[in-house]
């Protein structure tokens, strides 16, 4: 991922958050609409995480130590769990409770235009937010379909954007809804339901989002393509005949680790082999730039006995 894209679509999105949760809150203040101190409330939430999202960049780049030899590119993948946890408690519980709250003791909204206008000009702010961050996915999702790059991508801030901003907008037109409802019918039952319906959006969204920064926790594999080209990288030259296994592991999401068994010939000398392993390490590292602790392990391929 490019680490400034990432950033340029967490601080646009940290903006945008930011004067929407103020003018929701007032428009709240004014109206009592439970629709608006929900969604009031999630951008606020949106911001914390995007904060959240910086402030792992940031100590991600920490120098390695001898506790943590590997270095600390995982703590992006802590900070975007977190932001899940956020999102579902504070944004998603909170909707939840509030749209009860108003089902169970409606009443009208006072001060239509402001919930309205409010609405409008967030609609209007988290378009181009979302519009920011399908700009720097773009530049790296390929030929991935959506899916599959919120799916398989290993660094996780453009993900978590993306979808933050999808919810946000989608909740945004269900407050609309729900007020325009409230407001045409008289029955303030309607803005609770609206408010409900955005609790059960985020609590969707933080449950994906749970379940994708879990996958990377746990610790993931390289891509298909980069696995490719590591085998292929390996057995470059006539002493590396073949890899008999491999596994790689991403430290972070621009760190990879590369440790293979390779089969040598059964003849060549130990300085053949520290030769070869050296140039196999600068092949792998010219082929997948973020290939940077490999582990190489030199043996005679066997032939299974029949």
């Amino acid at each position: 991922m490019s680490a400034s894209g990432g950033t340029k679509a967490i601080v646009a999105a940290l903006v945008a958050n930011l004067a929407i949760a103020v003018s929701k809150f007032v428009a709240f203040l004014f109206s009592g609409s439970s629709s608006m101190l929900a969604e009031s409330v999630h951008s606020l939430a949106d911001s914390g995480n995007q904060g959240l999202l910086l402030l792992g960049g940031k100590k991600a780049k920490r120098e390695a130590t001898p506790q943590h030899p590997f270095g600390y590119g995982r703590e992006r993948y802590i900070y975007a769990f977190l932001v899940s946890i956020v999102l579902f408690s504070v944004g998603g519980m909170f909707a939840l409770y509030e749209g009860y709250e108003k089902i169970k003791d409606p009443h009208e909204i006072d001060a239509w235009y402001w919930p309205v206008g409010v609405l409008i000009f967030a609609i209007i702010a988290e378009i181009f937010s979302f519009r920011t961050a399908i700009k720097e996915s773009n530049e790296l999702r390929g030929k991935q379909s959506w899916k599959e790059f919120v799916r398989h991508a290993k660094a996780p801030e453009l993900p978590v954007v993306l979808l933050e901003d999808l919810g946000a907008l989608v909740g945004l037109v269900l407050a609309l809804g729900g007020v325009s409802l409230a407001l045409a019918t008289g029955n303030g039952v309607w803005d609770g339901i609206g408010t409900l319906c955005i609790g059960a959006l985020l609590i969707v969204i933080a449950i994906v989002l749970a379940a994708e920064t879990k996958s990377l926790l746990l610790g993931e594999a390289a891509g298909l393509e980069e696995v490719k080209k590591i085998e292929e990288a390996l057995v470059g030259d006539e002493t590396v005949t073949a890899v008999i296994h491999m596994r790689t592991l991403h430290l972070g999401p621009e760190e990879l680790l590369v440790a293979a068994k390779i089969a040598v010939q059964h003849d060549d000398t130990a300085a053949q082999v520290a030769a070869a392993i050296n140039a196999a390490e600068d092949r792998i590292r010219a082929a997948v730039p973020i290939a940077r602790v490999i582990y190489l392990e030199p043996d005679i391929l066997r032939t299974p006995a029949h």
